[in-house]
């Protein structure tokens, strides 16, 4: 240290003389002064000095616009659409030259410009505008405001999810000019279908047509869909598709590319980064690309003068969104085809129940590949149940039938084999012991529960079922059914020492392996696609997924088997399935059959006779107990709804994995499912929308959550 360092310190020294010298050079310097983001005694816009705007505040009883005043310096930038930053929580009485002043900065969206406000008191004024880039269209308002309605969420939840977060060098680059539309495609594998190219010409045409395709097993409906998307943007409209992972939607996006070449459309995946995102969704919304292909979050993708909306595998779980308020991709598109009244496309290679429902209320057309075609394309289906088993001392003692280890050695020479296993967490339920119906309640036909081997009960409704006896055979004895093979993997690279064994998982999911001989072990939704097909596929332990307690348990597993079964080569190239059920059920015998669509039928009319979702409106109301009872009480009803329940749910425990949805670790928790007929659906959804902003408005407590339309009901 030196002399003169010591000195400053000491009292008397330079050092005050310093900071005094420093702060009237800074006081006399001509610096301009930042403008008080309260605007305070700024001049307003000329015309229109109201803003309304929606702000970032996803709870129910804020659920509305709030007016703003537009200064005359953001008058020109201050438009509709887009981003801006607000002050939001100041009291009345913090207002100064007639300006509303203090609170919090908080983001929202500017949605119109108005020349007075409906508030009688001062307004404050816009703090600033984020962007120019107006990102929120009055189209695509109106649907966000119709998916909040309908699922009792709240309109800034739903922006939430349909603008994505602002990146400013993405947005500062401009986007490219769009290329003229491309030539409608030829008709290709759609000739297979009956009206496919009476579907590709009328969207060639500038047509709306609504269908739902039941696609035909092997790898072309990549390109199909691809096909529908040319054939749309032939027309100068746009497309949106939405797919379930980004395996299939890298398929769709390389076929789509391969058919009309690059420039035309964006893949929009949670695989690009914020930025490369964020770019991609704004040359949609700017019109440079006509067509979007993506994910869940592609639902909302704002593209230009939508011809088409179409989405592949519905019943997958993918579909749900998990963050309020629970949209459905299905739901949301359907509700786009109306608004913009475009074309509508529902495929897959099985069908569910709400698929078949569109069919039956003449909502959308089916398009079906006539039964020669679906025998040509399907895989040989055999199966092994139980008494097989029994009987088979291979399989008791290897934990594999027979018949299986014939078909992976058959298979193994000439290509990859499938083996599917049912991932952990397919818990059994209970069922008939004889005839293995699913034990059901008399009352409200929920699943019945034995937890920890207590009285029997019902998990909607919580009724004791003391006495239950099965209705299709007498029988007064369950069973919980039980989960086939764990070490599969084990035991098949064992078997076959020489072959290489892949696997395929939530930890790592491949894509694709070569169409050489190998095994491929394979949860179900990991199934990686084979090149030329694979040529034999295992599907196990059936019983773990048609027994779980869940409405959608049959369903499920024939979306799973089929979906696996496709991916075989057809029965005239040797392509052989064994599904190890008991053959006399319904979802086996529709594989048997390749008849996915009659299960569906079969499955709507049996729920429409019981009241179940989708015939009926479902929304599932879970909390502390206390806030239950608290809640119902003060809800509104609709007067033909009906309260099952509420029943506990289970305790989360501290180190297991946690669901969306699932209680907080270590709190008890109750359900209540509230049912109503057609038609009350949206009554139902005011009511428990209402009830909750009342609540939250008087200071909400423990918390309730509301999911319309819930994916799993037991």
């Amino acid at each position: 240290m030196s002399r003169n360092d010591e000195r400053s310190e000491e009292p008397g020294g330079g050092a005050p003389e310093q900071l005094a010298l420093i702060r009237e050079t800074v006081r006399k310097a001509n610096v301009p002064k930042a403008k008080p983001r309260t605007w305070r005694g700024a001049p307003l816009a000329k015309e229109l000095p109201v803003a309304r705007v929606m702000v970032n505040k996803g709870v129910l009883h804020l659920d509305q616009y709030f007016d703003y005043a537009v200064t005359e310096e953001l008058d020109a930038v201050a438009q509709p659409g887009v981003r801006v930053r607000v002050r939001f929580g100041a009291g009345a009485h913090n207002v100064r030259e007639g300006r509303r002043e203090g609170g919090g900065m908080i983001d929202g969206f500017l949605i119109e410009r108005r020349a007075e406000s409906d508030y009688a008191g001062p307004l404050a004024a816009l703090a600033y505008v984020v962007s120019a880039e107006p990102v929120l269209s009055p189209e695509l308002l109106a649907l966000s405001r119709a998916i909040a309605d309908r699922y009792a969420g709240s309109l800034a939840d739903v922006l939430q999810l349909a603008v994505p977060p602002r990146n400013g060098p993405a947005e500062a680059k401009p986007s490219p000019e769009p290329l003229p539309p491309p030539d409608a495609p030829a008709a290709g594998t759609w000739e297979r279908y009956a009206y496919g190219p009476a579907f590709l010409r009328e969207l060639a045409a500038g047509g709306a047509p609504r269908a739902v395709w039941n696609a035909l097993p092997g790898p072309h409906w990549p390109d199909e869909l691809a096909r529908a998307v040319a054939a749309t943007l032939a027309s100068g409209r746009g497309a949106l598709v939405v797919l379930p992972d980004g395996r299939s939607a890298a398929r769709v996006d390389a076929a789509l590319t391969a058919l009309v070449g690059k420039g035309h459309h964006t893949l929009l995946t949670a695989d690009a980064g914020p930025q490369k995102r964020y770019r991609q969704w704004l040359a949609a919304r700017r019109g440079s690309v006509r067509a979007v292909i993506g994910t869940r979050a592609a639902m909302f993708a704002p593209v230009t003068d939508l011809g088409l909306v179409a989405v592949w595998d519905d019943g997958d779980s993918s579909h749900s969104d998990d963050h309020a308020p629970f949209p459905h991709v299905r739901e949301v598109l359907e509700l786009r085809a109306q608004h913009s009244r475009c074309g509508f496309l529902l495929g897959a290679v099985s069908c569910t129940v709400e698929a078949a429902q569109l069919v039956e209320s003449k909502w959308a057309v089916p398009l079906r590949a006539a039964r020669d075609q679906v025998r040509a394309a399907a895989p040989l289906i055999r199966t092994v149940g139980d008494e097989e088993v029994a009987r088979d001392g291979a399989a008791r003692a290897a934990r594999l039938p027979s018949l299986a280890w014939q078909t992976v050695r058959d298979g193994l020479r000439t290509g990859p084999v499938l083996v599917q296993v049912p991932r952990r967490g397919y818990v059994p339920s209970l069922a008939c012991e004889r005839c293995r119906t699913p034990a059901r309640c008399r009352h409200c036909a929920g699943p019945l529960e034995a937890a920890d081997q207590r009285e029997l009960h019902c998990g909607w409704c919580g009724r004791d079922a003391a006495g239950w006896r099965c209705g299709e055979c007498g029988s007064v004895r369950l069973r919980a059914q039980v989960v086939g093979a764990r070490r599969t993997a084990e035991e098949l690279g064992r078997a076959f020492p020489a072959v290489p064994v892949r696997t395929s998982g939530r930890d790592h999911v491949l894509e694709s392996v070569p169409g050489v001989p190998a095994l491929v072990v394979s949860t179900p939704g990991a199934e990686p696609v084979a090149e030329g097909g694979y040529a034999a596929a295992l599907l196990l332990d059936g019983w773990a997924m048609l027994g779980r307690p869940d409405l959608r348990a049959g369903e499920e597993a024939l979306r799973r088997w089929t979906s696996a079964s496709a991916l075989v080569r057809g029965q005239g190239e040797g392509g052989t399935v064994v599904v190890v059920a008991e053959p006399s059920l319904r979802p086996v015998q529709a594989l048997v059959r390749w008849d996915p669509v009659g299960h569906a039928q079969r499955e709507l009319a049996e729920r429409a006779e019981l009241g179940f979702p989708p015939v009926s409106r479902m929304a599932a109301v879970s909390g502390r107990p206390e806030a239950i009872a608290a809640f119902l009480a003060a809800a509104e009803l609709p007067g033909d709804a009906e309260v099952l329940g509420p029943v506990p749910l289970r305790v989360t425990e501290p180190g297991r994995p946690r669901r969306p949805g699932d209680p907080p670790v270590g709190e008890v928790w109750e359900r209540a499912l509230l049912r109503v007929p057609p038609g009350s659906g949206a009554a139902l959804a005011a009511s428990l929308k209402a009830a909750q902003a009342a609540r939250l408005a008087r200071g909400g407590g423990d918390p309730v959550r509301i999911r319309i339309d819930p994916p799993d009901i037991g």
